[in-house]
């Protein structure tokens, strides 16, 4: 028995899921996290480094305790995204829907995500942020700019959102934690 089988059984067992939450600096993705976690998001700085938060959460009367790894996003920093990536579940991309200018750059950040083997298996949420600015892109606009219908390796899914106001961040986690759970979870 290896170490990975070991690790998915106590997984089974707490029903803890590992998420990496990751985007371009600027994105909104610890305004994500701190809103869905219900703290305060009046001062947000940007992230140099990492924050961790675990909540419990409950999706279809199953608990999960979600481990939510929020990572800078800074050019400098995106060298050091593999760092995070053993053990990971689900992958959290925060896109600013806004921001037409940087979306190339984020697909290509994405793209190179995507091919690491060890987020092979890992779910993959998009969240089309921002979207209560007036100039934002409709998440089908982002979901073809990110080419993600051409995406085989990972199961996806796209939902715009405000982590603002909080519009979707629930709806989205918890299909990811959906997923996951169909994946990795024997649910009694």
């Amino acid at each position: 028995m290896g170490l990975h089988t070991i690790l998915k059984k106590l997984k089974q067992k707490e029903h803890e899921v590992r998420l990496l939450m990751l985007g371009l600096d600027n994105a909104g993705k610890t305004t994500v996290v701190k809103r869905f976690c219900g703290e305060d998001i009046s001062t947000i700085s940007p992230t140099y480094g990492f924050n961790i938060k675990t909540v419990e959460h409950e999706v279809d009367k199953y608990g999960y305790k979600l481990n939510i790894w929020d990572v800078g996003g800074q050019r400098s920093l995106r060298s050091y995204w593999r760092n995070y990536f053993e053990c990971t579940d689900g992958l959290i991309w925060v896109v600013d829907s806004a921001d037409a200018d940087r979306l190339r750059d984020c697909q290509e950040e994405l793209k190179k995500l995507l091919e690491e083997e060890r987020l092979a298996g890992a779910t993959l949420l998009v969240f089309a942020n921002k979207q209560d600015l007036p100039e934002a892109l409709s998440a089908e606009q982002i979901r073809d700019i990110l080419d993600l219908n051409s995406l085989k390796t990972h199961h996806w899914y796209i939902l715009p959102c405000s982590a603002v106001t909080g519009e979707n961040l629930v709806d989205g986690i918890d299909w990811l934690i959906r997923d996951i759970a169909a994946r990795i979870f024997t649910l009694e």
